[in-house]
């Protein structure tokens, strides 16, 4: 039976009609904040290529998300930015690293609010890659060099397992292994159930590709590589196939919940991965999605709302159930006012 046009005009005839004949809605409670955590007292500093993103230390980083837990937002996700790096990482693991002071800041003040756990080495080693280096860097001129490194899969895979169990013993929820090593997955899952956290779950960066949109973010973690880059260990933009091959052994290996990274560029890959796999699936809408935005906005180019809402609705559109955004607070606003 063929469909009349009129009816079609009717259902879209206003935006109240819009709203309730939607076939894709976005909730608040699709959302997480991400956070970066910075030591001291009193801090909140702005990030330069990430307008109204800021580096928080513990006390003002409570407040902020006291509010987010308020607008119903149901988690967030913590990424450490320290000063205390060293070739190994050796801080990230430390029980008083600020990620892990954090852990234990939030769940005592606002327990029942879900804390992600960001679990790499970027932010921690002096070299700025994800993974412990196979050979010796030099310094030349205050700054390290090398013409030939590779990372140590397996040893990193030990160290990545210590953050994570640090991380649970502080009290997280959910760890989130980002670094991208092969069999990183089943190396957390057995650390933990070994220490007695089978109820910690592991949402894997399963589909991380080595993207041009991160470098906003690698100012706001001080995280950039000092040399090369990450395409060793991160994927090849190009490959679908492959992150359906990540996705699989992840799943495989114990992850709760799968990630496809970034969102806006990669959505192809987060219908793929839905349409497989019978699994919770994430997608992070990145700092580079977040700072085009806001640049283009400011200009008076773009309405950031409007934009905003379009861009997250494709996302969950494609298939994703949870949705990792710096546009998190500001959303739940807008989804809350629009309902009242």
């Amino acid at each position: 039976m063929k469909f009349p046009k009129y009816r079609l005009r009717r259902l879209r005839r206003t935006e109240n009609f819009r709203k309730l004949f939607s076939e894709t809605k976005l909730s608040v409670s699709d959302l997480i904040m991400p956070y970066f955590v910075v030591g001291g007292k009193n801090i909140k500093q702005p990030i330069k290529s990430m307008p109204d993103i800021f580096r928080y230390s513990i006390d003002k980083l409570l407040k902020e998300v006291k509010e987010t837990h308020n607008l119903g937002i149901p988690a967030v996700l913590l990424f450490g930015v320290t000063e205390k790096k060293d070739r190994i990482g050796s801080y990230a693991y430390n029980k008083n690293d600020i990620v892990q002071k954090a852990i234990r800041t939030i769940k005592k003040e606002i327990p029942d609010i879900v804390v992600i756990t960001d679990v790499c080495m970027c932010s921690y080693t002096s070299h700025g890659h994800c993974g412990i280096l196979k050979h010796n860097l030099k310094k030349t001129n205050n700054k390290l060099r090398t013409t030939n490194y590779e990372i140590d899969n397996d040893a990193t895979l030990d160290t990545l397992s210590k953050i994570a169990l640090s991380h649970a013993l502080a009290g997280a929820d959910i760890v989130a292994p980002s670094a991208m090593m092969d069999g990183q997955v089943q190396a957390i899952r057995e650390t933990l159930d070994k220490n007695g956290f089978k109820d910690v779950a592991i949402l894997s960066y399963s589909a991380k590709y080595a993207s041009n949109f991160y470098g906003p973010f690698r100012e706001a973690a001080d995280s950039s590589p000092k040399f090369g880059d990450r395409k060793s260990y991160q994927m090849n933009f190009s490959n679908v196939k492959e992150a359906l091959r990540e996705v699989e052994q992840d799943i495989n290996e114990g992850a709760d919940i799968v990630m496809v990274k970034p969102a806006l560029s990669y959505l192809d890959v987060i219908r793929d991965v839905k349409e497989n796999f019978n699994i919770p699936l994430a997608a992070y809408n990145v700092s580079g999605e977040y700072s085009m935005v806001k640049a283009s906005s400011e200009k008076g180019w773009l309405n950031e709302k409007k934009v905003v809402l379009e861009i997250l609705t494709s996302i969950k559109r494609a298939g994703a159930d949870i949705i990792i955004s710096y546009w998190a607070k500001e959303v739940a606003k807008w989804l809350i006012c629009n309902s009242v």
